[in-house]
């Protein structure tokens, strides 16, 4: 039987979700555990890959299990043999054909950043710290040229240059929020898209912060598109401030 799985976790001590040896991943905590309860080893297919240290609050999963569990004791089963840093907030009964991966219509990931000279000891694990003023309106009018169907090679790891780097933006929004803990304000970048490469999210955020702060112009992101010149994008932000926030199925 094919199970849906919703996952949340906080990324800090993962090395991505990845199954990697001698090092902690989401794919392979999950894999130990569900594998333990099925007596035999399991594939757990993720909607797709976050790197070491970016968090979920909405990553899905599915598996296929021989045993018969009823979707909530499935539920109770995994996290009962979880560490907290991650958890299954809900299953559910699949259809043999839902893939996590190529089923997903749309996947939207959401930036935080703390805009303040003094960074919150609350959000340090979730959010990146630019203590330097930032032009909301600067950025906002460059953002819009990271919406439609690009390739997106400036803005993405040169480790996967085999791959296709065509993707398409379809929102992208950003948003200033008060808040009373940090007593400080917090940016929300939030990008969504059917797939990502990797890094693109966090390279996008990294060249805005640069154009927030001055230092880059739209021009230098129209001419990074064109010329897929890696060198015209900006530093790529911390990882610890990116989240996966949903991902959106038929």
């Amino acid at each position: 039987m094919n199970f849906k799985l919703l996952i949340q976790y906080d990324g800090t001590d993962f090395h991505g979700w990845q199954v990697q040896e001698n090092a902690r991943s989401i794919q392979g905590e999950l894999e130990r555990v569900i594998g333990m309860l099925e007596d035999v080893p399991v594939k757990v297919t993720g909607s797709g890959r976050t790197d070491a240290g970016v968090h979920a609050e909405g990553q899905v999963a599915n598996v296929f299990l021989n045993r018969a569990f009823t979707p909530d004791k499935l539920r109770n089963a995994i996290n009962g043999n979880l560490w907290r840093d991650i958890r299954i907030l809900d299953v559910e009964r699949a259809p043999d054909e839902f893939h996590a991966r190529f089923s997903a219509r749309r996947k939207t990931y959401v930036y935080r950043v703390i805009n303040a000279p003094v960074m919150s000891p609350f959000w340090r694990r979730y959010a990146h710290h630019e203590p330097r003023p930032l032009n909301l309106g600067r950025m906002e009018e460059a953002s819009r040229f990271f919406l439609g169907e690009h390739d997106w090679t400036a803005f993405s790891s040169a480790h996967a240059d085999g791959e296709n780097k065509v993707r398409n933006v379809t929102d992208f929004t950003i948003e200033t929020v008060w808040d009373a803990r940090a007593r400080a304000a917090i940016i929300e970048f939030r990008i969504s898209a059917k797939g990502f490469l990797r890094y693109m999210v966090r390279s996008i955020v990294g060249t805005l912060l640069e154009v927030g702060r001055g230092e880059k112009d739209s021009d230098t992101i129209q001419t990074a598109i064109v010329t897929r010149d890696r060198d015209l994008a900006g530093k790529t932000a911390s990882p610890h401030g990116l989240t996966l926030l949903k991902v959106d199925y038929d």
